[in-house]
């Protein structure tokens, strides 16, 4: 006789199937066999009996009993079946003892399939179990190169030194980012302690997680998440509240803490970045409307100034960046006439510097806070949930935050025109190009400037060297190889006695004769923003969403990129350079349009729409008249490989 449990868990079963036919999903269990023809083919490998997580099981291995659960392992199997009365036989046990033999699995890229024991995962979901014992094989998949397998083999070496299941990510690199987070690596087994904190954490974060997002977190079977998994949130939460506080926090507080930065978790992945291209875009108070009626305008004077701060991670007087920045700032103090107000801090490398930078910049009533490099986002976002009353803008690319706005400038607009200038000045068809180090934006700067040099001259090369790796000797390797044409560092470098910047040619007799040289206005960029939050135009979150984050991404359309070229070049090679930025400027000639070819083959095809932001930001690969490679983060000098960590691109490599 079949008691009442059976009817009960069938109802929502067969809820399960009507949900999911009305939202165009299969409604059954999914069969790894199925989606997966090569199955036989792959390698397995057995990992003994585990507890595993039932919201990580997807499925079964065959289609045998595809059909008698809904797609969350419902049953759905009439009540007076042999199939109804085992059920309910294993709903007894349960209740009575519990059910002691572990099922057996096969897991595939993250998942977990059923080979037997179909009805005990049945039972132990409607019975809101957490996990069950599994005999455990792991189906290999092949090595494509595709970024989801890429992940899932970063997975591998972090179960090998854990033992966890549990947390997946759903982008390359964040497991080392975890593992370094709580003193390890992905080569040594993990000591018992870590393994018991990272336990605990992830436990009593999931618990907060699920209350906040009512379950619909990370990837699983009720088919209505968000775009991220747990894993993905945890490692936000750490970046502000890291493993040596979460220890010390009751599960009141972490519920606390996700709740302070539930928008941030939600802009854990780049796709929910607005990326405001002009100044003209901002919604401004001029255009009148709600929010221009209900949102008073402060006016600041030389008595009560707009407060703003700096955090260099360098010092002027030897970095170029942060030299370029501190101009910008200067330019700030000269053009507001007394009612913007600027401090900087610099040489704040680590975290407990920025942090302090920033408790000072609170204590002092600071309105903004700009940190000019990628590495400084983290900190930006702590400080950012301590003190809501600032400001923060960080200057890098593609990091997502809601709190924490971010501006960078589209440098491959003058890129593209000195590739052109200095193709059209090349005697022997080659340029050297000295980049820095592979982050997000450089690579785009490479390959505009060689696609301006291949439309100027199809046969010139461009021999690209690199001064962020190890025993770089760029300006050596350029002349042992004869190469007369160069572009060099982007900024002057303050004690750089030699002014090599820009493009230049190295003459015969050794001289250098100075060509041009990419100008960025950070000045007018500050300008630009601080104007906004001025006159009242800055907005609120609710203009972009509280679960986007938005980008300033200005060209020079906007001003705050130029090229400025000698006076000494040809007529001709002036007025090209002129007709160019005109027809950049206004959009009539976009860099990555139209047919365009990398060192592997078309990439991108004539008439296809012109390649996308994010697809110009992320770029991974080099044009094919370029010679040379893009670096690992291995190859790069341990002083930038922690920026590159935060913001570098992701290669195939």
């Amino acid at each position: 006789m079949i008691n009442n449990e059976y009817p009960k868990a069938k109802r929502l079963g067969d809820r399960s199937v009507r949900r999911a036919i009305s939202e165009g999903r299969y409604p059954y269990l999914f069969a790894l066999q199925s989606f997966l023809p090569d199955y036989d083919q792959l390698a397995k490998i057995p990992l003994g009996v585990h507890d595993i997580p039932l919201d990580m099981i997807a499925g079964t291995v065959t289609a045998g009993r595809q059909n008698a659960f809904s797609y969350d392992f419902r049953p759905v199997l009439g009540t007076e079946t042999e199939f109804a009365v085992k059920w309910n036989n294993l709903f007894d046990s349960q209740d009575e003892v519990g059910i002691r033999d572990p099922i057996k699995v096969y897991e595939y890229m993250n998942r977990f399939y059923v080979q037997e024991g179909n009805k005990r995962v049945s039972v132990m979901v409607y019975l809101d179990g957490v996990s069950i014992a599994a005999e455990v094989i792991r189906v290999m998949p092949r090595r494509t190169g595709e970024k989801e397998v890429n992940i899932y083999f970063e997975y591998i070496g972090f179960y090998n030194v854990t033992g966890q299941f549990e947390i997946t990510f759903t982008e390359e690199g964040r497991y080392a980012k975890l593992a370094d987070l709580y003193g390890q690596n992905l080569t040594d087994r993990w000591p018992d302690h870590a393994l018991e904190l990272l336990r605990t954490d992830f436990h009593d974060f999931q618990e907060a997680m699920a209350a906040k997002s009512g379950n619909n977190l990370g990837i699983s079977t009720n088919g209505n998440n968000l775009d991220i998994t747990a894993g993905d949130a945890f490692l936000k939460y750490l970046s502000v509240y890291p493993p040596d506080t979460i220890a010390h926090d009751s599960k009141a507080q972490v519920a606390k803490n996700v709740a302070a930065i539930w928008n941030e978790i939600l802009t854990t992945n780049s796709d929910s970045i607005v990326v405001i291209e002009d100044a003209d875009e901002h919604v401004t108070k001029k255009s009148g409307g709600i929010l221009s009626a209900l949102t008073p305008v402060k006016t600041y004077t030389p008595e009560d100034p707009l407060k703003v701060s700096f955090i260099y991670s360098k010092n002027p007087k030897n970095s170029s960046w942060t030299y370029a920045h501190e101009l910008g700032r200067s330019e700030v103090e000269q053009n507001y006439e007394g009612i913007v107000r600027t401090t900087c801090f610099d040489d704040r490398g680590s975290d407990a510097e920025i942090d302090a930078a920033f408790a000072e910049a609170a204590a002092a009533h600071c309105d903004v806070v700009f940190t000019t490099a990628p590495g400084l986002m983290e900190a930006s976002l702590r400080a950012a949930v301590l003190h809501p009353e600032m400001k923060i803008l960080n200057c890098s690319i593609n990091l997502s935050s809601s709190a924490v706005r971010t501006y960078y400038a589209r440098m491959y607009e003058a890129k593209y025109l000195m590739g052109a200038l200095a193709a059209s000045l090349a005697d022997d068809h080659r340029i050297g190009y000295l980049a820095d180090y592979p982050i997000y934006g450089t690579i785009a700067n490479i390959n505009a400037f060689a696609i301006g040099a291949a439309m100027m001259d199809p046969r010139c090369k461009i021999v690209l060297k690199w001064s962020g790796v190890r025993d770089s000797h760029w300006d050596e390797e350029f002349n042992d190889e004869g190469i007369k044409m160069i572009s060099g560092p982007d900024y002057i470098r303050p004690d750089d006695n030699q002014r090599r910047y820009g493009v230049y040619k190295i003459r015969d007799n050794g001289t250098m004769f100075k060509i041009a040289a990419p100008l960025w206005r950070w000045g007018k960029f500050y300008d630009l923003i601080i104007d906004s939050i001025i006159d009242g135009s800055w907005g609120t979150r609710e203009q972009v969403g509280k679960s986007h984050a938005l980008n300033y991404w200005y060209g020079m359309s906007s001003g705050v990129i130029d090229v400025i070229i000698s006076d000494d070049l040809p007529y001709y090679c002036s007025k090209l350079i002129s007709q160019l930025h005109g027809a950049v400027s206004h959009g009539a000639l976009l860099p990555f349009d139209d047919e365009i070819h990398s060192q592997s083959g078309v990439i991108h095809k004539a008439g296809d729409p012109p390649l996308s932001n994010e697809q110009i930001i992320t770029m991974n690969w080099l044009n094919d008249n370029v010679i040379g490679s893009i670096p690992t983060e291995n190859e790069l000098v341990a002083s930038v490989q922690s920026t590159v960590e935060v913001s570098g691109v992701k290669t195939d490599k």
